[in-house]
Parts: structure tokens; sequence; C-alpha cells
């Protein structure tokens, strides 16, 4: 493939089109199966409410600092990645909603000393 025929994004290799994955998602199709236990269980574990752990599984509540610190603990990979994937979530959505107004702001220069 030539360069001129290669696609190249510029977030990597992902489809910049296709919104990144909420972490409730992952939760919800990948961790809870693998570890087998109830939501009502796992949100006990969690130290959360049953209905606030339902909310971030069907994607309509973030994954904040203190639950990603309570997740990254549950499933020992620590809560950066939790956070890191709620902001590419949120930044995705934003950039979308406000991208007009983005682009009329203008970018600010230094002046010279």
């Amino acid at each position: 493939m030539s360069k001129q025929e290669r696609i190249e994004y510029p977030a990597g290799p992902r489809d910049p089109r296709r919104s990144p994955t909420h972490p409730g998602a992952i939760l919800r199709e990948d961790v809870l199966p693998a570890i087998g236990e109830p939501v009502m269980k796992v949100a006990k574990q969690l130290g959360v409410t049953r209905q606030h752990l339902h909310r971030i599984l069907a994607e309509k509540a973030p994954v904040t600092p203190d639950m990603a610190l309570r997740l990254g603990k549950f499933c020992g990979n620590g809560p950066d990645l939790w956070l890191r994937m709620q902001q590419a979530y949120d930044l995705w959505h934003a950039r979308r909603k406000i991208k007009a107004e983005i682009r009329k702001i203008p970018t600010a220069k230094a002046r010279a000393a």
C-alpha cells in the first residue's frame, strides 16, 4: 500500500468515527462474566449501591475517580485504566457536541519578550 493509499488515523489505528467504549460496557461484557458473580454481590464488594453499579453498566453514569479507585482495587489493575477509558469516552462525545464552537475559538500565541 502506497503512502497515498494508506489511511492514517490521528489517534492511532482506532476508527475516529467510532466512540471509545464506555468503561461500563467493559465491566458488563468482560469483567463481570469472567468473575461470575451477580451484580448485587459485586456492588456490595465495591461498597456502592446496586443501582449505582447498574447505571454504570448501562452506560448512564460515568466512572468517577472514586469509582475508579474501587474498580481498580477490585479488578487488580489500578484506577488509571478506568479513568483513561472514561476520559476518552467523555472527550470524544464532547468534541462532537461542541465542534462548531471550538472552531471559533482562536489559539493564543505568546508575545515575544
